[in-house]
């Protein structure tokens, strides 16, 4: 049976897969009148704000262990503070995740939300690619069929099995760039995680301050000053909070599950996103589920559980 560990930690994968399923239904339905630029910049902001009772709460339990159990407290003091060694890197996260968080917005505002969630799953084989160029990683021959086989199935979707390459309409290529700038920044940050020289909570935290300030500070160069006035609309504000929810708790939640279980069974559990996209797309924004979405979804899932568990 199960032990109390593991169930918690598929409980929390699925928790993050119905958040991040979220996210683009939410996306796509905000009122018109939030251009991308906004869009993303509140994204961050809110993001920040959720994630800041946490890194709070995170940063008075390492005070406490270092008070409490001298042993630990030169490692949890580096926990604390290490993260002002990496000032370099956390400013590029700022940077990466700013571009990032408005070409997602772009993707799915050009792609829809069925392809551009079918896109999204591209984030496997950036991840393996980065990992091997930047991290030394090893990349099996297993892994490298699959992510053929996933770039296949992706096609076959997107282009409703005519495999016309002009059917990659910009939003596909846009969300691909996007994942492949995620999982860029992904793997300079893992090395300093796994040395635990900063928490996660901290790198979330810190990487959308930063970005809020860059794209709110930029963004009445390309807009009009009157525009600060869709700040204090109530439906506006609503999406703000949504999104921003949807994304802080997502990663939280995320977070929790790889404590609990392997990032490979995380991954798998949150693998059928698409399908919960498409399932959103259809009842909330009328888009169709075809029979090429629903082939293309199972070829993607099928090779990103073959590649993370020849990861395992």
């Amino acid at each position: 049976m199960p032990d109390k560990k593991y169930l918690k930690g598929i409980m929390f994968a699925l928790i993050s897969l119905f958040l991040v399923s979220c996210q683009p239904i939410v996306a796509i339905s905000r009122p018109k009148v939030l251009d991308v630029y906004l869009f993303a910049a509140m994204t961050c902001i809110f993001i920040a704000l959720f994630m800041l009772p946490l890194v709070l709460i995170e940063r008075h339990k390492l005070n406490r262990q270092i008070r409490e159990d001298i042993s630990k407290s030169e490692e949890n003091t580096i926990l604390l503070n290490g993260w002002k060694n990496h000032k370099r890197l956390l400013l590029y996260l700022g940077i990466n995740f700013s571009i990032a968080q408005v070409l997602f917005f772009l993707a799915y505002e050009y792609a829809g939300a069925i392809n551009g969630a079918l896109a999204q799953q591209t984030l496997i084989i950036f991840g393996l690619l980065f990992g091997f160029f930047i991290n030394h990683e090893k990349v099996s021959k297993t892994q490298i069929l699959f992510s053929f086989i996933l770039l296949f199935g992706l096609t076959f979707a997107i282009t409703q099995g005519s495999f016309n390459l002009l059917e990659f309409n910009i939003g596909v290529g846009l969300m691909m760039i996007t994942t492949a700038l995620w999982m860029l920044a992904h793997s300079f940050t893992r090395p300093i995680l796994d040395k635990d020289e900063i928490t996660a909570t901290q790198v979330v935290f810190i990487r959308n301050v930063l970005s809020g300030i860059i794209l709110f500070s930029t963004y009445f160069i390309f807009y009009p000053l009157s525009n600060i006035n869709l700040l204090f609309d109530p439906i506006n504000v609503f999406f703000f909070v949504a999104i921003g929810f949807f994304y802080a708790f997502d990663v939280l939640y995320w977070y929790r599950a790889i404590q609990k279980i392997d990032v490979s069974k995380a991954s798998i559990v949150i693998s059928p996103m698409p399908i919960l996209v498409a399932f959103f797309a259809y009842l909330i924004l009328g888009e169709i589920f075809t029979i090429y979405h629903l082939i293309g979804t199972l070829i993607v899932i099928g090779s990103i559980i073959v590649i993370v568990r020849k990861n395992e």
